[in-house]
């Protein structure tokens, strides 16, 4: 109801100041007041009908579709139910400290995503994936990422800015990188704060020198090949155990044999069996 009521509004106060300011019975700042009144009346309507997010402001993008600026609004999660029709996104400057799966679903338009300066630890395996198709910037720079889940982007291809995290360097981060388009500015923002394996030459190295210089999935490598061979010996022992026993137990069956025979009475023929049978005994 309030909604129908505030265009009838809108255009009162403007038919008003029309009116006073031809008969001059108001100064021009009086007839400002008027004009801004009606003005907050046309935009609150407009916020409530495009369902903008409590907390947001939305405005209309250059390019068609919605800009969504959340920024600085201490939001502790991604709002709810955001406009279909989003081109932008800005949700810096809050507390988020996870993205989860289904944050971005229905967001079709979606170009660019701004998640900086927040203290995101983590993006859930299939957190960006509902926006390949779309995406074409993402800042996540200014949190509190140590590490990547390749399963988060899924085929993101966005040009990504990943600077200012206090980066754990290890072979998840080497393998994750290379599946990313990150922006090339970026790339001497991208510091390891630690390594693993350790290794002192990384700490305080942007990960690209890094990636060149050592192999960090080495360690891994090594340790894949000792458990493979842990696992082919026991397959081996196990093996020639059967052996083993299957040998001792048609031996054993051979010996009982024999001495069943040697207690049969003697019958022509028998003697040549025994002898036999404890030739290969």
């Amino acid at each position: 109801h309030l909604l129908t009521i505030q265009p009838f509004l809108a255009l009162c106060f403007e038919c008003l100041c029309l009116v006073l300011q031809l008969q001059s019975l108001l100064c021009p700042s009086t007839l400002l007041w008027l004009h801004t009144i009606g003005s907050q009346h046309t935009v609150g309507l407009e916020q409530a009908t495009i369902g903008c997010p409590e907390s947001c402001y939305c405005s209309a993008s250059s390019n068609g579709g919605l800009v969504v600026r959340c920024s600085n609004v201490k939001l502790s999660e991604v709002p709810q139910n955001l406009p279909n029709t989003t081109r932008r996104l800005y949700l810096d400057y809050n507390l988020l400290v996870t993205v989860p799966a289904d944050a971005f679903q229905g967001l079709p338009l979606l170009t660019e995503l701004d998640l900086s300066y927040n203290k995101i630890t983590r993006l859930e395996p299939g957190s960006l994936r509902e926006l390949a198709a779309s995406l074409k910037s993402l800042d996540l720079s200014s949190n509190m990422l140590q590490s990547l889940d390749p399963e988060a982007f899924g085929d993101v291809a966005a040009q990504a800015n990943l600077t200012n995290n206090p980066w754990l360097c290890d072979c998840q981060l080497q393998e994750a990188m290379p599946k990313l388009n990150l922006d090339p500015s970026s790339l001497a923002g991208v510091v390891c704060r630690t390594s693993q394996p350790e290794d002192p030459r990384a700490v305080g190295e942007p990960f690209v020198f890094v990636a060149e210089d050592l192999d960090l999935c080495a360690g891994l490598k090594k340790t894949t090949d000792v458990a493979m061979l842990v696992t082919m010996f026991g397959w081996f022992a196990m093996v020639m155990s059967y052996v083993l026993y299957y040998v001792r137990h048609n031996q054993e069956d051979a010996r009982r044999h024999l001495k069943y025979l040697k207690t049969l009475p003697n019958r022509p023929g028998r003697d040549d069996e025994s002898s036999t049978v404890s030739t290969m005994v």
